[in-house]
Parts: structure tokens; C-alpha cells; sequence
């Protein structure tokens, strides 16, 4: 009898980072839980980690694995049951992730502001990647990923998701024809929503657009550090009501950063 295939190493580290589509996330688990060992291993991936992190400058790291908690807290209760053992670590990897830190092969001997050896903190946080949003149309069980300016009709449900690129904060809305502002993340509160760093996340809800013409166009605005909702809602519906809402930036308060898809409405 074959033996089940080995999962390989960089799929054990997605699936404890989480970064899969949930459906592909869940056939991984399933597979790693019927290989001999596999869960073994996914502990001691975890171990390993722990490890690696505590042999880091502890105050490059504790803002951002605080901000992994504090999102993660927030959304457990949404997860799958499965998924809880490994949750407590999700923030930890998350941080690792974060500053693409592999073992390094010396500690720093300048304190603990210096740089772990081969670590550029500039060039390897996002490795050249840019925050962006993406539009997945529902169709029935199929699902359609759109492009920016495609053609969409009153009644489509699509659903968002974005890559965060390193960014730790962020806020999703959007503007319509009419200049309607829309809130699609955070669901509530007042201050931006912490993002998953790396990887594509959808957002847990759907959207349906409404009968508003000419266009519908959603905003994702990231941020290094936690920043207020309300200005940026604020700056967007000045930008619906002016003349350029289509094409237009938001005039956001500095240190924002923003993209935007446009869907454009059938007449």
C-alpha cells in the first residue's frame, strides 16, 4: 500500500500561518492529519518558531505581534474549530511573516536596535509588493475575480479581499454614483481594522450592489501604525459629492496610504 504523500515544508508553514483559501486550508489540514507524524511536525514547526522569535530584539517585533492578537481575539469566534490549538501562535508567525525573518546565523552584537545579520528592514518588508484590493463576483457556487473597471449590473453580490503588503492597519469602503458612502471594514468601531500582513484575505461578508448608476468604486486606505475611521470616511464623501468621483484620490490626512476598483455600472 502507498503511503500517504509528505506535506512539504513551505505548505506546513501556510498552513500554520493560515495563508490559503479556506477550502484549500481545510484539505490541507485534513491531508497533514492522516499523514504519519504530520501533526508532529506541525508542532514542532510551532515550537521552532517560538523559538526563533525569542532570540529576536524583542521591541521590533511586540507592536506588531500585539496587533496580530488584538485581530485575532476579535475574529476566533469565526473561525472553524479546528483551527483554535493552532491560533495562539497565528500572531507570532504572523510578526515572522511580517519581517521575512529566516534564523539568522548571528546574533546581533550592537544591542538590540542593531539588524539581525542579512535583514533589511526597508527592502524585504513587503519585497516590492503594494497593498490591493480584489473584487470576486458571486454567481450561484461559481466565482467570478473581476478587474478593475469591469462591467457589473444592480443585484451583483461580489465579495472584497485585499493583500495587505505588510501594512499593519487599514480601512475598506466605498463610493458610488450617487456618492453613497459604504463602511465594509471595520464592521464597527472607530479605529482602523488590523490587517492579516501577508497573503490575499476576504473579507467574511458579501456586498450587493444597488441600482446607484455610472459606477461603484472601493477603497482600501493602510497604514504602519493605527489611524481613525472617521477621516476617512469623512474624505470620501467629500469625493462623492464633487465631480471627480470616479477617478479622483481621497485627500487623506499624511502617513495614509490608498488603492482603489472601480466597477462601472451597466446603464
Amino acid at each position: 500500500m502507498t503511503s500517504p504523500q509528505r506535506t512539504p515544508d513551505w505548505l506546513l508553514e501556510r498552513i500554520l500561518l493560515g495563508e490559503l483559501p479556506p477550502d484549500e486550508l481545510a484539505a490541507a489540514r485534513a491531508r497533514l492529519e492522516s499523514e504519519p507524524e504530520g501533526l508532529a511536525r506541525l508542532a514542532a514547526l510551532e515550537a521552532d518558531t517560538r523559538a526563533t522569535l525569542e532570540r529576536l530584539p524583542a521591541e521590533r517585533v511586540a507592536r506588531e505581534v500585539d496587533a496580530r492578537f488584538r485581530r485575532d481575539a476579535e475574529r476566533r469566534a469565526a473561525r472553524p474549530a479546528w483551527l483554535t490549538p493552532a491560533m495562539g501562535l497565528v500572531p507570532v508567525l504572523a510578526a515572522l511573516a511580517l519581517f521575512m525573518v529566516v534564523k539568522p546565523a548571528s546574533q546581533p552584537s550592537a544591542g538590540v536596535d542593531a539588524p539581525v545579520a542579512g535583514w533589511d528592514t526597508e527592502t524585504t518588508r513587503s519585497k516590492g509588493l503594494k497593498p490591493k484590493l480584489e473584487v470576486h463576483r458571486q454567481r450561484g457556487q461559481a466565482d467570478e475575480s473581476l478587474q478593475d473597471g469591469a462591467r457589473a449590473a444592480p443585484g451583483d453580490v461580489v465579495q472584497l479581499a485585499y493583500v495587505a503588503a505588510g501594512q499593519a492597519h487599514g480601512v475598506i469602503l466605498s463610493v458610488d454614483g450617487r456618492g453613497a458612502v459604504t463602511l465594509h471594514a471595520p464592521e464597527h468601531g472607530a479605529r482602523a481594522a488590523a490587517l492579516s500582513p501577508s497573503g490575499t484575505q476576504r473579507l467574511p461578508g458579501a456586498y450587493e450592489l444597488d441600482d446607484a448608476p455610472g459606477f461603484e468604486r472601493f477603497f482600501l486606505v493602510t497604514s504602519d501604525a493605527p489611524f481613525e475611521v472617521e477621516p476617512v470616511v469623512e474624505a470620501a464623501r467629500r469625493l462623492g459629492a464633487s465631480a471627480g468621483a470616479d477617478t479622483a484620490s481621497l485627500m487623506l490626512p499624511e502617513g495614509l496610504t490608498q488603492v482603489s476598483f472601480t466597477l462601472q455600472k451597466k446603464e
